[in-house]
């Protein structure tokens, strides 16, 4: 009896040892095949300047679907990981519709604020369902809160894919949250005016966007030929410049502007079109308009950097819709129809710009091709494999939409759209007579970034009742494009200097059980766990009163 009382004393004073040890000694374990539990260095830089609490608000609680239930388990790791580094880091979970009478009041208050429902359906013993749920977490920092989107859809995601890229992509959303609110010192930002380029109103709901990370200005290139040099020396103060769907010719002068700015370092985003043709020129009585090569008398200053854009419009099989009005006054119908000219283009999945998004839209596109030089391109985007090329000068038709398309004249297919230049640039006039005489020009700069999209629609959001949309929303389909994630994220990796965008780069895989499996072997299971530990104690049971018979006699 003393030795037991000894073992017990024994086994007390060890775990008491073990407790204390832990309050000085802590440390967490990831044992998952794909270490998605394990966050890398930017991620957990992101976190660790806070000094004030950051309270995160998580709108997963409830009653759940199956796969939200693993998000907000997923979330929940994560989010147990980051506050392991930074104790400042408290989240919790609620139910925003919680209380059922107010329930349309604040899924009304919460669409105002942005926070989009998912409307998921549930079929469970024959019977089908409708659920609304609020994938969003609210990150709040003082007097600033960060929205963070859990759920991340691709057109024609199973439920399993929809989960896995919701996993993958939380560690990048809650840090680059983070990092939202711990901005000290913004980066700059110009936007570039002077060629006809899309008007503020077409851009705004992007500058809004990207208006959290940057500084936003505007650079206009018409005091070039007046004033060149206090054009260049005010784009220097600029980290980025982007220019969207110019329409007018750039003049030498402006060009050479231009070429000192990124061979001084800085960045660029070109969205081009060379070619002249809008949708709304269609709407006439011939319904048709002639599609004409755009002279923007950028070809030379592409050559340069080792990538030109092609005249010709992109066809192809893989199309976003358009919607055409029929009748006349009360008795019109608005009837989405296959538009060729608008290519919904997939992501290869080929670098952290480009890696789990959605389909995006281009509009009136052109082919682009790349050309030998000893600086590195990365290909983003391509067209479909059932896609080709279109010259100019061309009518364009909108009876086109009744012509079955004849399939196997799309032979031109894998289109580049749009390339991501790095490199030591040179300059484009290098060894050429200048335009200009500037100050402290360059020969040759250090490493440096350009994209360069062969569509100035693709930054383009759409109006309503004088008002921008957001980018990437069609408001004649009601559908959503990636537009707007694919050019936050090339702006980030543009100016990211510490490799948070490479978090994206992340892949994991979720194990999910098979649900033919489940309905098919359904009693089976239920027998073997309610059934077999019913069976194991009665077993138990009587081998235990027949020892006592054998031992005792009683």
């Amino acid at each position: 009896m003393q030795k037991s009382f000894l073992s017990i004393g024994k086994a007390i004073l060890a775990l008491v040892v073990i407790n204390v040890i832990g309050q000085y000694m802590y440390t967490r374990f990831d044992l998952t095949e794909d270490k998605r539990y394990t966050l890398s260095q930017p991620a957990i830089s992101s976190v660790q300047d806070f000094e004030n609490p950051v309270i995160i608000d998580v709108l997963l609680d409830g009653n759940l679907p199956p796969e939200f239930i693993k998000l907000k388990g997923e979330t929940q790791q994560l989010l147990e990981e980051f506050a392991s580094k930074n104790k400042n880091i408290k989240f919790n979970f609620v139910n925003p519709l919680e209380e059922a009478e107010a329930s349309e009041n604040i899924i009304a208050e919460l669409r105002k604020l942005g926070l989009t429902p998912a409307n998921v359906t549930i079929e469970e013993n024959g019977k089908v369902s409708q659920e609304i749920v609020f994938p969003w977490a609210m990150v709040n920092y003082n007097n600033t809160t960060i929205k963070v989107p859990l759920l991340k859809n691709k057109l024609g995601a199973s439920t399993e894919e929809r989960v896995n890229n919701s996993v993958q992509h939380l560690e990048y959303a809650f840090a680059d949250a983070f990092v939202k609110l711990n901005i000290k010192e913004k980066k700059r930002v110009a936007i570039i005016k002077g060629n006809g380029e899309l008007e503020d109103i077409y851009i705004a709901d992007y500058l809004t966007t990207i208006r959290d990370y940057y500084n936003i200005g505007a650079i206009t290139l018409d005091s070039v030929a007046s004033n060149p040099q206090q054009v260049l020396d005010q784009l220097k103060g600029f980290d980025l410049a982007i220019i969207a769907k110019p329409t007018q010719a750039f003049t030498d002068a402006e060009k050479y502007v231009l070429d000192q700015y990124i061979v001084n370092g800085g960045k660029s985003i070109w969205l081009i079109d060379e070619v002249a043709i809008e949708l709304d020129s269609l709407f006439n009585e011939n319904g048709s308009a002639f599609a004409l090569e755009r002279n923007l008398n950028l070809n030379d200053f592409f050559f340069k950097y080792g990538v030109r854009i092609n005249p010709v419009l992109i066809n192809d099989l893989y199309f976003t819709q358009i919607v055409l009005a029929s009748g006349e006054g009360n008795q019109s119908e608005y009837n989405p129809v296959p538009w060729y000219y608008n290519p919904m283009v997939f992501s290869r999945n080929n670098h952290p710009i480009n890696n789990n998004l959605e389909a995006v839209r281009f509009q009136f596109a052109n082919s682009m091709d790349t050309l030998p030089n000893p600086y590195k391109k990365t290909i983003l985007f391509y067209s479909s494999p059932l896609s080709k090329t279109e010259g100019t000068p061309r009518e364009i038709n909108l009876n086109t939409i009744n012509t079955p398309p004849k399939k196997e004249s799309y032979t031109n297919g894998n289109q580049p759209l749009a390339v991501l230049i790095e490199g030591e640039f040179k300059s484009a006039f290098l060894n050429r007579v200048k335009p200009i005489a500037l100050k402290g020009t360059m020969e040759k700069g250090e490493a440096n970034k350009m994209l360069v999209i062969a569509d100035g629609d693709l930054i383009k959001n759409q109006v309503k009742n004088g008002r921008p949309l957001e980018l990437g929303y069609d408001k004649w389909t009601n559908n959503y494009f990636g537009n707007k994630e694919f050019l936050v994220n090339s702006i980030n990796y543009l100016l990211d200097d510490n490799g948070l965008i490479n978090i994206r780069n992340k892949k994991v895989t979720i194990p999910f059980l098979d649900e033919k499996k489940i309905v098919d072997e359904k009693s089976k299971w239920q027998y073997i766990n309610i059934g077999l530990p019913v069976a194991l104690i009665l077993l138990f049971g009587w081998l235990f009163n027949a020892y006592r018979r054998k031992k005792y006699g009683a």
